[in-house]
């Protein structure tokens, strides 16, 4: 069968799998302190539903799928729905984002079920300045389940950290010693204006503190990509320290952009930055056969478009980053 190719020629081989859009932290760049806009339970895709889509997807060649939210630890019984995916003929890579606040206590059966490497959020290593900024005094919890997670052996456990111009920008160099000592991947990422909460949040240009790092840690770039998303890294010399920048606003990445997103309630999201979607919900629940739903696959990957926006309208994508997933 066909490759799943856009109408740019890109190849589409990477799902982002939202499984709740709740999430137990209010990081002050994904979602307002306030919030109650979250999609009814009814609307959510059953495991059932799930599972039927990712296989249509896989079929069609997308071979990788990362679980996210919201915070996705907090959908019951998230372990099973990762055994059923993990299964699925062509899905060659089940992986999960997580802020690790439930992780200690789910790092061994999810490790059983098939994921093997994590993605985890941690924008400071003080616990003050993680409490305001994730809006939950958590940090002692995510520690934890960091290192929980590293005792079952996720490989690699890649640690995220949106960097904020004057909030935890002093806290990159330490975050650098923090992953190379643990043999975790540090991720830096640039804020993107996605809704209110995205917009206001302090943008802090990631180019120059790459060419720091880069002098200070003696790190040379890589060009092997390390998973199927978007970084640029650097390495040490020796190969075991890596540090990755994902710059959406600096240096967009979208001529190479491969993936697509799925949220709760089965509604695909082409781009982070544009409105362009397709709902599959209905189509789960009138009956659609597996043909049919490939076509819709096919159909709905013909509307991605071939960039963002984020530069010159920050203003476009009205809706928070955890509605969309992440």
């Amino acid at each position: 069968m066909a490759a799943l190719t856009d109408r740019f020629g890109r190849r589409i081989d990477y799902l982002r799998l939202s499984v709740t859009d709740r999430c137990d932290l209010r990081c002050s760049y994904c979602m307002p302190a306030g919030f109650k806009g979250f999609e009814v339970p009814e609307h959510w895709l059953t495991f059932d539903e799930i599972e039927r889509l990712i296989g249509a997807f896989a079929r069609l060649g997308v071979s990788r799928v990362r679980l996210t939210g919201g915070e996705p630890l907090l959908r019951k019984d998230l372990p099973i729905l990762a055994s059923r995916l993990a299964g699925l003929p062509g899905l060659d890579d089940l992986s999960l984002s997580t802020n690790a606040t439930q992780m200690e206590r789910h790092a061994e059966m999810l490790k059983a079920a098939g994921i093997r490497r994590i993605n985890v959020s941690l924008d400071s290593l003080n616990p003050c300045k993680f409490g305001q900024i994730a809006g939950r005094q958590s940090f002692d919890k995510v520690m934890a389940g960091l290192m929980a997670a590293k005792k079952v052996g996720f490989a690699p456990i890649k640690v995220n950290m949106v960097a904020m111009k004057g909030v935890n920008d002093d806290e990159i160099d330490s975050m650098v010693d923090f992953c190379h000592d643990n043999g975790f991947v540090l991720r830096l990422i640039e804020a993107m204006p996605m809704g209110d909460t995205g917009r206001n949040t302090q943008f802090m240009d990631l180019q120059p503190v790459a060419d720091r790092l880069k002098q200070r840690f003696q790190l040379q770039e890589i060009a092997i990509p390390l998973g199927g998303g978007p970084a640029r890294y650097l390495a040490s010399r020796d190969g075991k320290f890596n540090v990755g920048f994902i710059t959406p606003i600096s240096q967009h990445f979208c001529a190479t952009c491969n993936r697509v997103r799925l949220s709760v309630d089965g509604t695909l999201y082409m781009c982070l930055g544009q409105d362009e979607k397709f709902e599959f919900r209905p189509l789960l629940r009138q009956g659609a056969t597996d043909q049919d739903l490939e076509a819709a696959i096919r159909t709905a990957i013909e509307l991605k478009p071939e960039r963002h926006e984020f530069r010159e309208n920050p203003k476009k994508i009205v809706r928070f980053m955890s509605m969309t997933g992440g």
